[in-house]
């Protein structure tokens, strides 16, 4: 399972209303809010002595385990520890709303300074933060807020992907593993939602005005991951001298993968998004995937516990920041995915 899947899951529950679309180079956030680089939430010596000093707590409500949850969760324990904020509660929901409600009410019962979490259903949730706002509770949040929170009253910031940056990189790694020029296909997610709809729209901007030597041929929307066979295999029929697809994510990209397999195609790259271990395993045997594009996930959770710190001490905090993101290619194997997940790449991947 990629880390993706479960903020699909979020999707199809709460973010239907979302239309925030990148255009012209930019992100922006659930609610068309300007990205700010996250390296740009910094603190002061004086404000982190005072930080320190303040003997606060946090709690994190996260939505599911996963591989991005634990580097999240790793980034943010890593600066409450730096800041001298103890963490003394955390759950993770299970992409439940009612337990992630249950969740916080439990975690106030520690009366935690801080929470950080990442709303299940961001159409329902202003009832389970409720009980934390009413302590005074600072809370941030990954990715989403829920819906009638307003920032800087209800809630310190967000904190998620840089959307467009990981479009264009996917563009850039394809256009680099095809000479810069070439038939490809584009299989986009076919969902209203704007993480999703910014890093497809992303990729095939770049594509279209960067590289005209590159032409995208076929072009197909994907709702079930588990379609993307059947996709790339009509590409296939209409295309057989198709050079690279682009594939929304990992998940649907590993049925991807497994097609070209099947017909024997040693040919057609595959660029994704989000790391999977399958895909790097086949982009370091010198396979169909030429690249993956992940963000950071580890400075979200740092950026996010930053933030929430800085709010503490009176600290005036823009509505959304953005991590940059990483092309993992064969030759950066290791680099990209500590960089992303903070951890050292399967023994697969490395031979270890």
């Amino acid at each position: 399972m990629t880390r993706f899947v479960g903020r699909l899951v979020l999707a199809a529950a709460a973010l239907a209303a979302s239309t925030a679309l990148a255009t012209a180079g930019t992100t922006t956030g659930p609610n068309g809010e300007t990205a700010v680089p996250a390296a740009s939430v910094t603190l002061t010596p004086e404000q982190e002595a005072k930080i320190r000093e303040g003997h606060y707590t946090a709690g994190l409500a996260w939505h599911t385990p996963s591989d991005y949850t634990a580097a999240v969760d790793r980034g943010a324990k890593d600066e409450f520890e730096r800041l001298g904020i103890e963490v003394v509660a955390e759950s993770d929901a299970g992409f439940d709303p009612a337990k992630q409600k249950n969740d916080v009410e439990t975690m106030m019962a520690k009366k935690p300074t801080i929470i950080l979490s990442l709303p299940v259903d961001p159409d329902t949730a202003a009832e389970v933060y409720r009980p934390a706002l009413e302590a005074g509770t600072k809370v941030a949040f990954v990715d989403n807020a829920p819906k009638g929170f307003v920032q800087g009253t209800d809630y310190v910031t967000i904190v998620s992907d840089d959307l467009f940056q990981m479009g264009e990189k996917a563009a850039d790694a394809m256009a680099a593993a095809i000479g810069g020029k070439g038939k490809v296909g584009y299989l986009f997610h076919d969902a209203n939602f704007y993480v999703t709809n910014q890093r497809d729209g992303a990729f095939k901007e770049t594509i279209e005005t960067r590289y005209p030597d590159i032409e995208i041929v076929a072009e197909m929307g994907l709702a079930d991951p588990a379609k993307a066979e059947d996709v790339i295999n009509a590409f296939m029929l209409k295309n057989p001298d198709l050079d690279a697809v682009y594939v929304t994510w990992a998940e649907p990209a590993e049925f991807v993968l497994a097609a070209l397999r099947n017909n024997g195609d040693d040919h057609t790259r595959i660029v994704t998004l989000d790391l999977s271990e399958p895909l790097a395993l086949d982009m370091v045997k010198d396979g169909n995937v030429a690249a993956i594009v992940a963000d950071e996930a580890y400075a979200i959770g740092q950026t996010l516990a930053r933030a929430a710190a800085a709010s503490l001490v009176g600290e005036k905090l823009e509505p959304f920041y953005a991590v940059d993101a990483i092309a993992v290619t064969k030759d950066n194997i290791e680099d990209g995915w500590f960089k992303s997940l903070h951890r050292e790449p399967p023994a697969s991947l490395t031979g270890g």
